[in-house]
């Protein structure tokens, strides 16, 4: 008789000689009894009462541990996007000689061909299409056992905080909701936004378990993940005599009355006055501010200008404009913040979805998205 015990699931005994064969679990053994058989006595030993290591026994276990989940992952996008390029560009969020490899080694793992590129894109060979619908399944099984893990984790918490950066909701409240929503609908989830320094140290004391953020510099607890990169803007009175231009020099803001940020943004403002010094600009401002909506009043206001990520022209009223700098523009990280020793299974969940949620909004219809001006020659201001 033989046993065969541990990852019977990736093999499929057929054996159709004297004796029988009984399939288990455990422990991770292989026992042999009896006569050989034929086409197996070469790995599994002579006969007798042997115990071979299953770990150690490179010929079966060849390819399992390289095969990878996000190989499957990588080669059903392939598959279902019909091509390369955009899988890597619209669904993967990678690079295109990167995503071949992945599924190079795919191949190399399965031994056989899988894809194969044609006039029409990337297309699928017999092979392939056999192996796309077990990936498809073993994804599905992997995703039901993560939410299976998620939903037990619920009972010791049943909340999760996130944070925002005054201005931000407007464009990633909705997705980040979504996410939450569909995934964990039994959570409460608590919202609230700060300053950026002041979500960091939510995030520090853990008060939040994740935020939309600057990277912040003082907080060697925090790690972060980039959401965008907004480039500055120039803001100014619509009937300004600047505002005629496409595009504004910083040189040109020296005369002007100059609306600064203050030290409650400290990223912001050390990106502004590090571009003004390489610039040789020396501006001392008339006024400074601590939140978005007083820089533009001040601006409408003392017909000042100001500098601005480019969020901010989705507030911008009828009066007030924005419009590009000459030359490359400095820009500001957008990035999610959490405690690198938050071990939570619902962070663990929301950073999986991160991709998704930046693919979803930078997905939106242009006149949804901050940098379009529904028309409007006066409200233009492109990165």
């Amino acid at each position: 008789m033989i046993r065969i015990t541990g990852f019977v699931h990736l093999l499929t005994p057929c054996w159709n000689g004297a004796g029988s064969t009984q399939i288990s679990a455990m422990p991770l053994t292989v026992r042999t009894s009896g006569a050989p058989i034929a086409g197996v006595s070469q790995d599994l030993g002579a006969a007798g009462d042997v115990e071979k290591d299953f770990v150690g026994w490179p010929p079966y276990l060849r390819g399992i541990a390289a095969m990878e989940l996000r190989h499957l992952r990588y080669f059903v996008a392939v598959a279902e996007a019909g091509s390369l390029t955009l899988a890597a560009e619209r669904r993967l969020h990678t690079a295109q000689p990167s995503l071949s490899r992945q599924i190079r080694d795919l191949e190399l793992e399965v031994g056989a061909t899988l894809l194969v590129r044609s006039a029409r894109g990337t297309e699928l060979t017999a092979a392939g299409r056999a192996f796309l619908d077990h990936a498809r399944l073993a994804l599905a099984q992997v995703d039901a056992a993560r939410h299976a893990a998620l939903q037990a984790a619920q009972t010791d918490k049943k909340s999760f905080a996130v944070g925002f950066l005054s201005g931000h909701e407007l464009e990633w409240l909705g997705e980040a909701m979504r996410i939450l929503r569909d995934e964990l609908p039994n959570i409460e989830v608590t919202i609230s936004s700060n300053h950026s320094p002041a979500l960091a140290d939510a995030l520090v004391s853990r008060k939040l378990d994740i935020a939309f953020l600057r990277r912040e510099t003082e907080t060697p607890d925090l790690d972060y993940r980039l959401l965008r990169q907004e480039p500055l803007v120039v803001v100014l009175p619509s009937d300004h005599r600047l505002a005629k231009q496409e595009t504004i020099s910083p040189c040109d803001l020296a005369a002007e009355t100059f609306v600064g940020i203050s030290d409650t943004s400290p990223v912001v403002r050390g990106i502004i006055e590090a571009y003004l010094r390489r610039r040789g600009i020396n501006l001392t401002p008339a006024h400074e501010v601590d939140y978005l909506s007083m820089a533009i009043s001040l601006v409408a206001s003392t017909r000042g200008v100001t500098l601005l990520p480019i969020y901010a022209l989705s507030f911008l009223p009828a009066s007030v404009t924005s419009r590009r700098l000459t030359g490359e523009a400095p820009s500001v990280d957008l990035v999610l913040g959490y405690h690198k020793s938050n071990t939570s299974p619902l962070l663990r969940l929301f950073l999986s979805k991160v991709d998704e949620i930046i693919a979803r909004v930078d997905q939106r219809p242009a006149s949804a998205r901050p940098d379009h001006d529904g028309g409007s020659a006066s409200r233009r201001a492109e990165p």
